[in-house]
């Protein structure tokens, strides 16, 4: 409950509404995600951001994309509430230090589990990418305007975002020796492949099924903390966190890859590049679940996942595909 977080009672106090809920933890990765209830029955989501993830103008930069989104396409966006001051970022103490923190009204819907039927899920999921991408295409983003850029060496320089790939828990002996050969491997692909506009800019970047609500077969997005500047089709790599190593995934390329095609041409050069872009997230997965070692994720993943991602590199760099 709210009394269990340092500060939090008082962080309420920003927003109207919330001045007597109650915060319960919904979620803890980058950040600290709360469902706040109101004693009126009221729901919202308030997101308590990780100290020194993000600048507020990255913070207020992602929110600008969102509601242009919303606004531009029709599509389905999170809504941000603003605080008493009407300021859509806040600041306050949490846990002994200063936070960045972002309420949203509360929306319907369930998380897609792997061992549902995802192929409906993917469809809409391309049909969604493709719109974003388009968008992004022609949008003119406010000025000063700033989120990250997921280049490869953002991904698997010692320095990178998420953290060292090399010092995740599992990556000694023939592993690490494995992922050395991939790492040269996709930066030599990612190289060849390019960043022209037809590929490369912003996206959401973290499309994983703990990002998705379903409701009434409707698939939307949520959560867009990890957007920046990337290839268009690491938003399917990153659509398989954490399972790309299922039997599943060749049917969810294709079913993807069907939705896209409904709203933007996705030609064969890019189509190729689909597994790069599979194990470039994963390779950026496997940082983090050494840089985030406290949560409860990257914990349950440390006895088998670097093993795991040794092994699809074999037969990527084998066979240049990731499927069985």
């Amino acid at each position: 409950m709210t009394d269990n977080w340092k500060g939090l009672s008082e962080a309420l106090l920003l927003w109207p509404g919330f001045e007597r809920g109650a915060a319960t933890l919904i979620n803890l990765s980058e950040n600290h995600t709360f469902r706040i209830d109101s004693p009126d029955g009221g729901k919202a989501i308030l997101r308590v951001h990780r100290p020194g993830y993000h600048s507020r103008l990255a913070i207020e930069s992602e929110l600008a994309w969102m509601q242009a989104l919303r606004r531009d396409t029709g599509l389905f966006t999170p809504r941000p509430l603003a605080g008493k001051d009407g300021v859509l970022v806040q600041e306050a103490l949490f846990l002994n230090e200063t936070r960045y923190m972002v309420a949203f009204a509360f929306e319907e819907g369930v998380e897609p589990q792997v061992f549902d039927d995802l192929t409906p899920v993917f469809r809409q999921l391309g049909a969604l990418a493709a719109q974003c991408h388009s968008h992004v295409i022609d949008w003119k983003p406010p000025q000063p305007f700033e989120r990250q850029v997921w280049t490869e060496g953002a991904i698997l320089d010692p320095d990178a975002i998420w953290g060292d790939w090399r010092a995740a828990p599992g990556v000694t002996g023939p592993v690490r020796s494995t992922l050395d050969r991939l790492d040269t491997h996709l930066r030599a692909q990612l190289g060849t492949y390019g960043m022209g506009k037809d590929r490369f800019g912003l996206i959401h970047a973290d499309m994983r099924l703990a990002n998705l609500l379903v409701s009434d077969g409707v698939t939307r997005l949520i959560d867009f903390d990890d957007c920046g500047f990337c290839w268009f089709g690491y938003d399917f790599g990153a659509a398989v966190s954490f399972f790309e190593d299922s039997e599943t995934v060749p049917d969810l390329r294709a079913a993807w890859l069907e939705g896209y095609c409904e709203y933007r041409a996705y030609g064969p050069e890019h189509e190729a590049m689909l597994d790069a872009m599979v194990m470039l997230r994963r390779m950026a997965l496997l940082a983090w679940t050494g840089s985030h070692a406290e949560t409860d994720l990257a914990q349950s993943l440390h006895a088998t996942f670097a093993a795991g991602t040794a092994e699809m590199a074999e037969r990527y760099l084998l066979t240049g595909t990731i499927d069985r």
